[in-house]
This record gives structure tokens, sequence and C-alpha cells, in this order.
């Protein structure tokens, strides 16, 4: 028999109100901050449109345990008694909604009762069941539309919850990342400290004060040395100390690029400007709100030179093949081994871009200057050996700390470390002698006599040192570089 025309109407908006409130949770939910604020939305809205006045919403954590819950017409005491309900079991089991008569629901007596497992791709996250549904028209049981309709509701409700659940995870992990990288930093600048930091001498006090006074401020320092003194690890101590030091550090070797691409490090590049080219962010950006170092910058060809200077004086930057001006806030620093005065006057380098890179000036001193703080650097670094291979750390005797007294360093710290490296791994019975250190040279050795009447220089020592090195390393440039303690770009220059 066809219902009657007014039984129809009212069937008919109570579909249109169930579709409505779907399609409304399906907006609303995800967008929903907290798991407690989606059990309690969740609930409001199934029990509204289900005329039921009483009901539970609960969610289970990974371990199995409730996350949220919320209870509609149930003392909140119920709240301990929700995940021993047998009801709950009985949804499980069966895998879809079901229905019940009168019966009792966490120690409440109900006229009637309908529930759902929540479910996601990860597996059951909870239960929505309501009760004591309210009579239209004399109907006092769920339909199977109800049942549809709660089941369609979950489901949404499982997916916000899985939704929610990654952000929270997602947060999580950028929160772990952050910190992570704090510790990184932290011990980056402790690390960079620890190692400028070992020594008295009169040069090492002297650059250590002016680290110390300049790194506050945001002013650019240019810091001068021969290769191997600590270059890079000033301009780690000068971000680290500064108010920048939570913003990015980030360095470019300026002698490692052809200028084509050293152009586009520098300042990025926008899409299209060649075949198969993707943006790209450059340094100056990367390093926003922090500090740039440019190291080599004494081999930076002179068109990119005059670049660098409009940025340092307009505080912009345009990338390659853009034409949106970037507004930049970032500290530049820079470092050479390179005499930028001398290169000025053979017009190799932009006197007005020296200046407003050399606001103030670092020189570091080379190791052969202070000798007094080689035992305690010996110690610093036989130590970190130790400490990383989880060896006991090695003694040095007499000779062997003779030979590198009297040794020239010409690569300074960095070839004092790979040196010393070596030999703490062929060290015998705990104690590094004369002929484990088997690229050291007496400053004799490494530096033939000269005939008398005859003036040496030191750049001719330095290559004599150099070629010889060559020889010991059967001409391998890329062993002897590090046993220098120097990259095979600045090998080949010094070799020419």
């Amino acid at each position: 028999m066809t219902p009657s025309g007014p039984t129809s109407a009212f069937e008919t908006q109570r579909r249109l109100l169930q579709l409505e409130t779907l399609y409304d949770a399906a907006l609303a939910l995800p967008s929903i901050e907290s798991e407690q604020q989606l059990a309690e939305e969740a609930l409001a809205r199934a029990a509204s449109v289900l005329d039921a006045s009483r009901g539970f919403f609960v969610a289970l954590s990974e371990d199995g345990d409730i996350s949220s819950h919320a209870l509609l017409g149930f003392p909140k005491k119920a709240a301990a008694a929700l995940l021993a309900e047998p009801f709950l079991a009985e949804l499980e089991a069966a895998g879809r909604p079901v229905a019940r008569g009168p019966s009792t629901l966490v120690r409440t007596a109900v006229a009637n009762a309908l529930g759902t497992v929540i479910v996601s791709q990860a597996g059951s996250l909870g239960w929505l069941v309501l009760a004591d549904k309210e009579s239209r028209r004399g109907d006092l049981s769920f339909s199977s539309e109800d049942e549809r309709f709660l089941s369609s509701l979950a489901a949404l409700s499982g997916v916000a919850l899985e939704k929610r659940r990654h952000v929270a995870r997602l947060e999580r992990e950028r929160q772990r990342l952050e910190e992570e990288n704090r510790r990184l930093r932290d011990e980056s600048g402790r690390a960079a400290a620890d190692l400028f930091l070992v020594g008295e001498s009169a040069g090492l006090k002297k650059v250590i004060d002016l680290i110390g006074r300049v790194a506050p401020s945001s002013v650019s320092v240019l810091i001068t040395g021969e290769s191997g003194t600590g270059k890079e690890l000033v301009a780690r101590l000068l971000h680290e100390k500064s108010p920048r030091r939570q913003a990015p550090f980030v360095a470019i070797n300026c002698a490692a690029l052809p200028e084509s691409l050293l152009e586009a490090e520098l300042f990025g590049i926008e899409k299209g400007v060649a075949t198969g080219v993707e943006a790209r962010v450059g340094k100056f950006e990367q390093a926003q709100g922090g500090t740039l170092l440019l190291d080599e910058i004494g081999d930076m060809p002179l068109a990119l030179q005059a670049k660098i200077l409009r940025v340092l004086q307009e505080k912009e930057s345009e990338r390659v093949g853009g034409r949106r001006r970037i507004p930049l806030d970032v500290r530049v620093l820079s470092a050479t081994h390179q005499d930028l005065s001398r290169m000025i006057a053979a017009r190799q380098f932009r006197e007005d871009l020296y200046y407003r890179l050399r606001v103030v000036e670092i020189v570091l001193p080379p190791l052969r200057a202070r000798r007094e703080d080689l035992p305690r650097l010996v110690r610093y670094f036989l130590g970190r050996f130790a400490a990383r291979e989880g060896r006991p750390v090695p003694s040095i005797d007499r000779d062997a700390m003779r030979a590198l007294m009297t040794h020239p360093f010409r690569g300074n710290i960095r070839e004092l470390e790979n040196l010393l490296e070596g030999a703490a791994a062929l060290a015998r019975g705990g104690t590094i002698r004369r002929d484990d250190l088997q690229w050291i040279d007496t400053a004799a050795e490494a530096a033939p006599a000269a005939v008398e009447g005859e003036a040496v220089s030191l750049r001719q020592l330095e290559s004599r040192h150099i070629q010889r090195v060559l020889r010991l390393a059967n001409g391998n440039k890329s062993r002897a570089a590090r046993i220098l303690g120097i990259d095979r770009r600045t090998l080949y220059r010094k070799k020419t």
C-alpha cells in the first residue's frame, strides 16, 4: 500500500535533513581543532537528526585507552564504565550498525539503542551510540535509514579523527625536528667554540676578543687568513653569538662554481629561464633573517662582484630571469685567504665592494704563528677522535711532538687535524710515535736550506713543500690536498 501524502512528505524531509547534515559534517568536522570538540559536535549532530535523548561518542588512542569522549543524557560518572559496556563488543563483532530494543546501556535503562563502530583506514577508532529515540508520528524505533545515516556520520568522524591525529603527529615531528636543529646548532656552535678557544696565544686571544665584540651587531665582517686557519668556524661563531642564531646560517664557496652557476646559487632562478629549469631559491633568500657566508670571496668574478655590491647597498635581490625585487634581511660575512688589497691594485677585485665587506676585519693567525697552542690542539683532536671511535685517548711521545712543533703546517689547523687522525689510527700500544706521522716534514725537510746569500720567499717555501707532498702522494692531487688540509682548487692555484 502506498504511503499517504503527509507521511511521504515527512519522510522526504527527514531524508533531506540527514543528507544536508552529512554534507555539512563532511565540511565542518575535518576543520575542528581538537578531538574533544569533534566528539561533542558529532554526537550533537547525530542526536539532533535522529531525535535521540541519550548517546555517547568514544574515541580510542593508539594504545586502546579513551583519548576523548562525549556524553549526552548520561551522568558524568558513566564515562568510567564506557569501555566495559558489552554493547561495544557486540558492535565490534557485527562490523555494522546494530539496533536494540529496551535494554541497559552504561548501567542506565534505555528504551532503544543504535550504535556503530567509528572506522578509518587504520582500523577501529571508537564508537558512536544513540539511545531513547523520541516519538515522531508514533515511531519509537531506529529505522534502516537511521542506521545508514549513523554509519555515514561515523565514517566522516573517523576521517576527521584520522586527519586530526595526522596533523598532531606532524606537529610533534615538527617540534622534534626544531628541537633537534636547535640542539645541532648549539653543538655546532659549541664545537666551533671548543676548537677555536683551544689555546692561549696572543693572536688567538685577539681574535676571540674581536668575535665577542662584533658578534652582537649586524655589520659585515671580512675574515682573512691562510687556508685551514678556521675562517668558517669564526663565521659560525659570529652567527651563534648573534641575535640571529635561531635563523639560518648559510655558506657558499665562491671558488667552487663557475660564474653562471654561482649567480643562480646566490640569487636563485625563475622557472623557464632555460629548457627544463625549475624555480629555485638562492642562498640570499635561504639566509633570510640569518647569516650568509661568502667563502673564498676573492675568487668571485668581477661581474658578480658588482651584483653583490648592489644587493648590499639596496638590501634586496632579484632572481635570474625574474623581475620581482625580494627584500632581504641578511647579515653578510665573507672570507678569503687572498690579499684583497693586492687584488684591488691588480684590478681583480672591486675596491667599493671591499670596503662594504670589510666594515670589520678579523685576521686569523697561521698555526706556525701560534705554536704555543699546538700541545692543547693535539690533546683536543686526539680526545675527539678517541671519543668518536670509543677508544682510550692515545699519548704522543717526545719525538713525535718535537716533529709537530717544527712542522711548517701550510694547511694549518685542518692539516694538523688530518695528520693526527691518521696517526691515531696507526698508533700501537696507545702511543703515537714519529713514524706514525706519515706525512710530516720537519722545517728543514720541508724547506731545503738556501745556499748562502740566496733569499727564499715564503711563497717559494710553500711551493717546495707542496711539491714534496705531491711526490709523497705519488702525484695524487686529491690525496695531497687532504694531507695539506686544503681543497683541490686551492692546490691547483698554489701550484701555479
